[in-house]
């Protein structure tokens, strides 16, 4: 099953790898798997919401700025790098020891436009000003235990939406019982502008919130890019405006 990645103020984690059937796994320590890799493809998403991490393409799809919360085994900012090829990526990371297994087992490119920064995300969300502004903010947090985000509170999100531009979208990545209070704190930090997304198959729920010019799409513009994103990615984006839809009560436009 698959889990976030916690950047918070205890300790390191321990890494430990694991393989399966042409998969590599990272793990904390424990039976948790905080990323994986199929190793005849490194470059493309295994896990189901590793791909709705990549939503944000439905409404922003040309970002200059990406800063990703949490590197893990990289999959996230090697589908950035890769589909995104003018974006600017910056992740978040606590560990040296995640960045190095990173590097060694899951192919983390060297890349002038792909920078590992050795930081607290929490420390790092809470001076925004100095950190220039992201078009897109990826949220993966969580540690060993996996029993829900550390970085949770009402502030923690309020200082990502500061984070962001006008406009802006996050993806945060929960899991975990608290769904609904997690879901509830984003909801005030971005003044109600949050959707969710479908449970993906580990479990885990994709949360979309937006700052800027409210958005008015209709669905029939929706699935037009979701059709692009498949052609271009096979990343499942029709699967994730159906959910849309039915996960937040909309019916003929998106608005928000």
């Amino acid at each position: 099953m698959a889990r976030g990645r916690r950047a918070s103020r205890s300790a390191a984690p321990r890494v430990t790898i694991s393989e399966q059937a042409g998969v590599r796994y990272l793990h904390f320590g424990t039976e948790w798997v905080q990323g994986a890799m199929r190793i005849a493809r490194p470059f493309a998403l295994e896990l189901d919401y590793q791909k709705q991490m990549m939503a944000p393409l439905l409404f922003l799809p040309e970002p200059y700025r990406i800063v990703q919360l949490g590197l893990g085994a990289a999959a996230l900012a090697k589908a950035c790098w890769r589909a995104l090829p003018d974006a600017e990526i910056l992740v978040v990371e606590l560990s040296a020891e995640v960045v190095d297994a990173a590097r060694h087992w899951f192919k983390l490119p060297d890349s002038e436009r792909l920078a590992v920064t050795l930081e607290d995300a929490e420390a790092f969300v809470a001076h925004p000003r100095r950190r220039g502004s992201a078009d897109w903010l990826q949220v993966d947090l969580y540690d060993a235990a996996a029993r829900g985000p550390v970085c949770d509170s009402v502030e923690f999100y309020r200082r990502c939406r500061a984070l962001l531009a006008a406009p802006g979208v996050a993806a945060i990545n929960l899991f975990g019982r608290g769904f609904e209070s997690s879901f509830a704190r984003i909801a005030e930090a971005f003044e109600d502008r949050a959707i969710v997304l479908p449970e993906a198959e580990a479990g885990n729920r994709i949360v979309l919130a937006f700052t800027g010019a409210p958005l008015e799409l209709t669905f029939a513009q929706l699935y037009e890019r979701a059709s692009d994103i498949e052609r271009r990615f096979r990343w499942p984006a029709r699967r994730w405006v159906s959910g849309i839809k039915s996960c937040n009560g909309f019916e003929h436009e998106f608005a928000l």
